[in-house]
């Protein structure tokens, strides 16, 4: 199985960023529609070296999203980190994210959160600025998938939103 870092390099390779030398900032995003469930399930999968920093700036206590003993605590942090920076609107509708966790995934932090009584995505709208307050080369990869159909988006900091437009069932 090809790592998470190894896919970011991919991309950033094809990118032309992967050439310069210089670091990598990104986050990828990932939304599908569960149609049967009525609901939205959202992962989004930061460096964690990265999400530490932020995380340690903003909240100016100690932050280690590793660590078994502090997973509460943490839990919390990155749940209001991420309704703080990633929201969603499905037909101009704001959404409320259910935080269901997170966990370490290779060489980053995996949180999941589910949007509920989502019967159908017309026009899903994500607004995505995480790490954009540290990273100033912060870079969001956005991936949607709605009945069967992939689209994908890429937002470079200071662009924060992405919209996705699916046609109707007949």
């Amino acid at each position: 199985m090809v790592s998470i870092l190894y896919k970011w390099l991919i991309v950033f390779s094809l990118t032309g960023f992967g050439n310069n030398g210089h670091p990598i900032f990104v986050s990828v995003t990932e939304v599908n529609h569960n149609a049967s469930n009525k609901t939205l399930e959202i992962s989004c999968k930061i460096f964690t070296d990265d999400f530490e920093q932020t995380l340690r700036q903003q909240n100016k206590v100690k932050i280690d999203l590793l660590d078994p003993a502090y997973k509460k605590t943490m839990a919390i942090l990155v749940n209001n980190y991420i309704q703080k920076h990633l929201q969603l609107k499905v037909d101009d509708k704001n959404v409320a994210l259910q935080f269901l966790g997170f966990e370490q995934q290779e060489e980053g932090v995996t949180s999941y959160l589910q949007a509920n009584n989502i019967a159908s995505v017309k026009k899903l709208t994500v607004t995505d600025n995480i790490l954009y307050e540290s990273r100033p080369q912060q870079m969001q990869i956005i991936h949607v998938m709605v009945k069967g159909e992939r689209k994908s988006s890429r937002l470079n900091n200071p662009e924060e939103i992405a919209s996705f437009l699916f046609a109707p069932i007949p």
